[in-house]
């Protein structure tokens, strides 16, 4: 019973979007019941939080981003970090529908070895006051998630990437006051596999597979209620369409589709599309668009970086509204510094 109390309390805690917040809390503390789906008996997954987009670039393209080599590929496919070159710091921030996300990435290339990386994500949700039935204050619940990732990637042959991700997930609902009843934490360690190839010379046709949040269920502490976590399926590929037009000029536009499923349960897809042009390395405008059963923000985005130097900056935004409480995504941003 403590469990589902400190769900509803909680989900006063932005009223605006208590329908998207209250699910992503009641999907963060397990439960033992099913899920009815097309006739279909589904064990309730935990820890959605981890199905969030993370960075600028790949919101923009409509996070087809799968078989593209990325900086931000910890938190869309480790193997894109394989052909990373320079030593580079990111951080990320964007103000989901269900709290403020913050993330860091740290990325470190080793010559003839791979790439390793840190990285850290913060989903915070909030806090509110828990009063009794007279209206006194008891004390005041804040909900976070949190995970941590050790990535490496390396090269073969300098056509097939590989990559894999670390992770260590938490959940906590902590109170101070006269709450104790209501803290709660859950936890579990997960494992993201992932690859990239490049498998014709002289052809810009890229393909990518992944294998995301397999791992542990996620647990809350002294219970024996568990659910597992949102393993996902992801398979795409990339082509870049303007070599046929633009000769040597520094332009390119990539063509990226990508599709998700549980690993699970397969049958219920999302679809993603993405077109990304860069110029001399200096700017990108990217769009795209997610459609599917499994993908509840269903619609297009549009994004754009810039780089200068060392300095990277991109921007991004989904144009679609939630469809539990109506309101836009706000903008998504990535700052990234070489050293």
């Amino acid at each position: 019973m403590r469990r589902r109390v400190a769900c509803a309390d909680f989900g006063a805690m932005r009223r605006s979007k208590a329908a998207l917040a209250l699910a992503l809390v009641a999907a963060a503390a397990p439960s033992p019941t099913l899920a009815q789906d097309g006739g279909r008996a589904e064990a309730q997954e935990g820890a959605l939080f981890l199905l969030l987009p993370v960075g600028a670039r790949g919101v923009g393209l409509g996070r087809a981003m799968t078989a593209l080599p990325t900086e931000e590929g910890a938190f869309w496919n480790p193997a894109a970090l394989a052909e990373q070159s320079r030593r580079r710091v990111m951080v990320y921030r964007g103000d989901q529908l269900v709290g403020e996300s913050t993330a860091i990435s740290v990325l470190l290339p080793w010559k003839g070895v791979g790439t390793f990386g840190a990285s850290y994500f913060l989903l915070d949700v909030g806090e509110q006051d828990l009063r009794d039935e007279f209206g006194n204050v008891l004390g005041s619940l804040s909900v976070r998630n949190h995970l941590a990732i050790a990535s490496f990637a390396a090269s073969f042959a300098g056509r097939v990437h590989a990559g894999i991700n670390m992770k260590l997930v938490q959940f906590r609902g902590a109170c101070r006051g006269r709450c104790p009843d209501l803290e709660t934490t859950s936890s579990a360690y997960a494992l993201d596999a992932g690859m990239q190839a490049v498998p014709f010379a002289g052809v810009p046709l890229r393909f990518g597979a992944m294998l995301a949040h397999a791992g542990t269920d996620f647990r809350i502490r002294n219970e024996e209620q568990a659910d597992p976590l949102p393993m996902r399926l992801r398979l795409a590929a990339a082509y870049e369409v303007l070599h046929w037009f633009s000769g040597d000029a520094p332009t390119e536009l990539w063509l990226a589709l990508e599709t998700e499923d549980r690993a699970r349960d397969l049958g219920s897809p999302t679809y993603y599309l993405g077109l990304d042009f860069s110029a001399a390395d200096l700017f990108v405008v990217s769009a795209g668009y997610v459609g599917g059963e499994l993908d509840h923000t269903n619609g297009a985005s549009v994004g754009v970086g810039f780089r200068l130097d060392r300095f990277d900056l991109h921007l991004a935004k989904s144009l679609t509204r939630s469809p539990v409480t109506g309101e836009r995504e706000p903008v998504h941003v990535s700052f990234g510094v070489a050293f």
